[in-house]
């Protein structure tokens, strides 16, 4: 009986904040994989074990969820003044499609952490024991990060006391800068970190209504609203929308007249090969809640209460690039974060998500009526789970 062989292919399996994915170097890909295209999008489809009508990845290193469904590339990095080149698949469990519209937050301080291991930054750089500062080029969506990476002993520092709700277990912390991290905009708005040019817009949703939103391009492409305009309190655990087709589908609809509005689509059909962006976040002034941990939430201690969805479902904790856009939003007086926040100017708030709470700031300006973002910093932790080599099917690809 005739059979094709497995390849193996090295890589390196990485907690980045509260998602997870395969790491690879881009020379160590196939080289019909090493390329942008189908094959690429086969491979790492494999690996992941997607697609799965049984969306278990069983078959595969995934996690049958939007943050753990994810694969990195880097490699020594082709734009000036940086270290590495950092490109993020979001590959959807349950559908034939690999998104590569937009950046992983949270895997950005996985690529900080993996630059170190892999050798891609230069020995002389490299404290003995220190901060380390890696500078990423997000290849997605052509934008700088930067990673403040603990070192100790010559090597990548992963223990240690830092805590991050959505994480069971503490290890060193990781300051990632996210630069100027307005999108470069695709829609009718041109880079505009409001392509619309409103802080505030009268979204027209088929189906839902008339609704107010925040349209935003910073850290990643996001749709605001207030969770009360539609039957929430914005203190949802994942059973409460994740378990309800009909609120999945409302809130689909918003992502798809969102995706419309800000030019990032021409027909609503297309929404269904874009699913990582833009992002949906419910917005509400601060309350009392328990997290999925079981930790009580005060709302003394928190600005805002926010609910992100994430490739068709609530988001268990946040997405990186969605509190970078939180945080923009917020310092902006009169957008619907900034109002849930109390109005008024800030550099930083606390927002409350499903898991706990986050602190992230951002430094806005105006200048001749037109905001923008210099800077979004946050706090991460990232941690090896493991490497060695991922196997395939020789015919996966």
């Amino acid at each position: 009986m005739s059979h094709i062989p497995q390849i193996k292919i090295p890589a390196t399996y990485l907690r980045g904040g509260t998602s997870k994915g395969v790491f690879f170097r881009l020379e160590d890909l196939p080289a019909s994989a090493q390329q942008p295209g189908v094959a690429r999008d086969r491979l790492l489809q494999r690996v992941i074990g997607s697609p799965d009508p049984y969306a278990k990845h069983t078959d595969g290193m995934g996690g049958a969820t939007s943050s753990t469904s994810k694969c990195v590339i880097i490699s020594p990095s082709s734009k000036p003044g940086h270290d590495v080149d950092y490109l993020y698949g979001q590959v959807s469990i349950d559908t034939d499609f690999v998104d590569w519209s937009g950046n992983c937050g949270n895997l950005s301080t996985g690529a900080g952490a993996f630059a170190l291991h892999a050798g891609y930054v230069d020995a002389s750089r490299v404290p003995e024991n220190g901060i380390c500062v890696v500078r990423i080029w997000q290849a997605n969506i052509n934008k700088t990060i930067i990673a403040h990476v603990p070192v100790s002993n010559g090597q990548v520092q992963e223990t240690g006391d830092f805590e991050l709700d959505g994480v069971t277990f503490p290890a060193a912390e990781i300051v990632l800068e996210f630069i100027d991290p307005a999108d470069e905009g695709e829609g009718e708005g041109g880079g505009a970190m409001f392509p619309t040019g409103n802080l505030v817009d009268e979204l027209e949703v088929p189906g839902v209504g008339m609704l107010k939103a925040t349209l935003i391009t910073a850290g990643i492409p996001t749709v605001f609203v207030n969770a009360a305009d539609i039957g929430y309190t914005g203190t949802e655990l994942q059973p409460a929308i994740n378990e309800d087709r009909a609120a999945l589908a409302k809130l689909e609809a918003i992502r798809v007249a969102g995706a419309l509005r800000m030019g990032l689509i021409k027909a609503p059909e297309e929404a269904l090969k874009r699913q990582h962006t833009p992002k949906v976040v419910l917005v509400a002034p601060p309350q009392d809640y328990v997290s999925s941990g079981n930790k009580q939430i005060n709302a003394g201690d928190i600005d805002l209460n926010a609910r992100a969805m994430s490739m068709g479902k609530l988001h268990h904790a946040m997405m990186g690039t969605a509190s970078v856009a939180i945080a923009t939003a917020a310092a902006v007086p009169g957008t619907l974060v900034n109002l849930a926040a109390g109005g008024g100017q800030r550099d930083a708030v606390r927002f409350g998500h499903p898991s706990g709470t986050l602190r992230v700031g951002a430094a806005v300006t105006q200048v001749d009526g037109q905001w923008t973002v210099t800077k979004a910093v946050m706090s991460r932790s990232a941690r090896i789970l493991m490497e060695g080599w991922v196997r395939v099917p020789g015919d996966a690809f």
